[in-house]
């Protein structure tokens, strides 16, 4: 059981960080969801900017040591969701660039939308 809510904490790891990246797009069709992305967003970007690490990864590593799993497996989830949020080659210069992608792409959103007449 342990490894499947592993693989869910992954799955919504994930989640949260296209959320965090694109979901300002969401306020093209709920304007409220801005009050959930905007923090989200500011959160991405200093948990790159400062190197933290984002309490779901200490989270899905315990249930993965609780289930025995010493590595990932070479499922779906292993194969293709894990290096997305577990880079090998990942530095301190590369999460800055990466939490400057976010700040970039979210100020496009936000610029466009407000442009549009569709700020929240």
């Amino acid at each position: 059981m342990y490894p499947l809510l592993a693989d869910l904490v992954l799955i919504v790891h994930l989640t949260f960080v296209v959320f965090v990246l694109c979901g300002g797009l969401l306020v093209l069709k709920w304007r409220w969801t801005a009050w959930l992305h905007l923090p989200a967003a500011v959160w991405g970007a200093v948990v790159e900017f400062t190197g933290w690490i984002c309490p779901l990864t200490p989270l899905e590593n315990w249930l993965r040591a609780q289930g025995g799993e010493a590595t990932y497996a070479r499922d779906f989830v292993g194969r293709y969701l894990l290096p997305i949020l577990y880079p090998d080659a990942l530095t301190p210069d590369i999460q800055v660039m990466l939490g400057a992608l976010v700040l970039v792409v979210n100020l496009m959103i936000y610029g466009w939308l407000w442009r549009a007449g569709r700020w929240p």
